[in-house]
């Protein structure tokens, strides 16, 4: 009798851990609805409308006057006319003008003569700052102002822009170099490597 009475204990035992085992490997298990897990890939930078990329190259770009050199992001679409020539990416733009002027551009002419000819010429013109500035390549004026791009020859569509002129002037020849980003784009770096770049040949 013991020895049955033993063998149907160890009978309800094994049934007994075999339920528990049962029960711990469906807790264990994935539900049908649990997504696997997968790391989360690093984003890569992405460059808002009008920013011109930290990894630009610059290159050198001489008149055909021989009278100045510049540096300009490569790659850019040139256009040339007479003494004006302009470097355009996407949204943003460059634009070198030489002319003859006798005297050197001050604040105040720049005030009287350049600002009202800027405002007669542009219809969304708004007017900004008028300073000196001092650049390794030499000195002038440097007027900020807002203006709205030409229209885009696919959408017809205009944005505001940012603009800077800065107005060298040696020896009686003046080069304006206008700079103009979309309304809040951050190209202050690129900027600066155009403009301290300007260099008089002679």
């Amino acid at each position: 009798m013991r020895s049955n009475r033993t063998t149907r204990m160890n009978r309800s035992i094994g049934v007994a851990v075999a339920i528990g085992l049962v029960a711990v490997l469906a807790a264990c298990a994935p539900t049908p609805d649990a997504a696997p897990s997968h790391s989360t890939p690093q984003s890569t930078e992405v460059n808002p409308a009008g920013d011109i990329p930290d990894n630009q190259v610059y290159v050198a770009f001489t008149a055909s006057s021989g009278v100045y050199r510049i540096k300009v992001p490569e790659g850019w679409s040139r256009t040339s006319s007479g003494p004006s020539t302009s470097f355009t990416d996407k949204l943003n733009s460059i634009k070198t003008e030489q002319s003859a002027v006798q005297v050197a551009p001050s604040v105040d002419s720049a005030k009287q003569t350049v600002v009202p000819a800027l405002a007669a010429s542009r219809k969304q013109f708004t007017p900004g700052d008028v300073k000196p500035f001092q650049r390794g390549g030499g000195t002038g004026i440097e007027l900020t102002y807002q203006d709205e791009s030409a229209a885009n020859s696919v959408t017809g569509t205009r944005v505001r822009e940012d603009v800077q002129l800065f107005l060298f002037w040696k020896n009686g020849q003046q080069v304006a170099l206008t700079l103009a980003s979309p309304h809040g784009a951050d190209n202050v770096d690129p900027w600066n490597i155009v403009t301290k770049s300007f260099t008089w040949l002679r």
